[in-house]
């Protein structure tokens, strides 16, 4: 089983998070591309415009709620992975996001550094 290059959106509006997942990314083998949004209207529009592989994304966007946003991504792009990556991970969200179709569901205070094996995971199922 062969893992491919993944085209990785960021969906986050908090620049120290955006840096600290960046650093993580560029460890990582077969990352073709991290690029970033800031918010619902952002995200939709590289969704649409590049083929997106997998969405890590924050559940507290700016103009629209994350989970509005995995609801948009599993119904018209059902191919797309999410990683539902917040500082809201009670277990009503992750219910939530969970049913919703989210691949992985990880809490920034304590389960950050799983971002890494969460993608590994997601892109062999790529293959």
């Amino acid at each position: 089983m062969k893992n491919r290059n993944l085209v990785v959106l960021v969906v986050e509006d908090s620049l120290m998070i955006i840096t600290r997942i960046y650093r993580l990314l560029q460890e990582l083998e077969n990352i073709k591309l991290v690029v970033h949004a800031a918010n619902y209207a952002e995200s939709m529009k590289m969704i649409i415009g590049m083929n997106i592989d997998v969405v890590l994304l924050d559940i507290n966007l700016p103009d629209k709620s994350g989970i509005e946003l995995l609801q948009e991504i599993k119904s018209s792009h059902p191919g797309i992975k999410v990683i539902m990556l917040t500082n809201h991970a009670g277990d009503n969200y992750r219910e939530i996001c969970t049913y919703m179709g989210a691949d992985y569901f990880l809490d920034k205070s304590n389960e950050f550094e799983k971002i890494p094996e969460a993608i590994r995971t997601v892109n062999l199922h790529y293959s």
